[in-house]
């Protein structure tokens, strides 16, 4: 890594631990203005007084939450959007957002997603790819935000966007972002300690995990737990801490698993 990507990168970590601690708050565009995103900078200002790394914007927010004081807090700026008004089309993600405009809002770190399974994978390979060789150019560090997940209209349940996780599929996900040029790869978590840390040896580049779908606050701790056993790199969760009782309380809770290793069942002390 390049000194000014290792200069920026090491404003996205724990100078300590060397773990991250990311705050994803860019639901807007998939889902609209939901609760704990309505006062982007008092939200920002809760997870930053907790001691989250960085949180992760969309450029037209920026501005938003910017605070103008206050604990400080590294940025990264999503480049990919799609709603989810159509179920369909939401697993096609396009560029909205280049490099340079980042840098010109003054991300310390690029954020792409990728899904894998849909018609249109190839296209967010391909922009991946492109990304990549601008962060390189410019010496920004880039997450991928890797799932393999695609759209099935024969379900009888329903169900149409199927979430394809397993330990190969998720394995192939973090190990594809590392051959594609990502500095940090974003994957849903496994359960099985074993499992996760063979996608972390696969991956050669960081690995953070995913929170997903809202989860009680002992599951989600006892989560975190079993990744940085596995030995993940940190967290990348959004509503489960953003729409948390306190998201303070909540990142200190993730704090001391991740940065101090504690279990899940001392952390849960920090949120009672």
């Amino acid at each position: 890594m390049k000194l000014g990507k290792m200069i920026r990168y090491e404003r996205l970590v724990n100078r300590k631990s060397k773990k991250m601690i990311l705050v994803p708050m860019d639901h807007g565009v998939s889902v609209g203005p939901i609760g704990g995103l309505i006062n982007l900078a008092q939200s920002i200002d809760q997870v930053a007084q907790g001691g989250a790394n960085a949180v992760v914007l969309h450029k037209g927010m920026v501005d938003k939450g910017h605070r103008h004081g206050s604990t400080d807090i590294g940025l990264i700026i999503h480049l990919s959007a799609s709603t989810d008004m159509d179920e369909y089309n939401s697993l096609s993600k396009h560029l909205v957002c280049t490099v340079e405009e980042a840098i010109r809002y003054g991300a310390d770190g690029i954020s792409v997603h990728v899904n894998l399974g849909p018609d249109t994978e190839g296209k967010m390979l391909e922009d991946l790819g492109y990304v990549a060789d601008r962060c390189v150019n410019w010496g920004m560090p880039l997450m991928a935000m890797v799932y393999p997940r695609y759209y099935d209209a024969g379900q009888p349940d329903g169900k149409k966007v199927i979430q394809n996780i397993n330990m190969q599929t998720v394995a192939h996900s973090a190990r594809l972002a590392a051959e594609l040029g990502a500095d940090v790869v974003k994957v849903p978590m496994l359960p099985d300690e074993r499992e996760f840390a063979r996608v972390v040896e696969g991956a050669q580049i960081p690995v953070v995990i995913a929170g997903g779908s809202k989860l009680p606050m002992d599951q989600m701790l006892q989560l975190v737990e079993t990744a940085m056993k596995a030995g993940a790199a940190g967290l990348s969760i959004g509503r489960n801490v953003f729409q948390a009782p306190d998201p303070t309380k909540m990142i200190r809770a993730f704090g001391a698993i991740v940065h101090e290793g504690v279990s899940a069942k001392e952390a849960l002390k920090i949120l009672q």
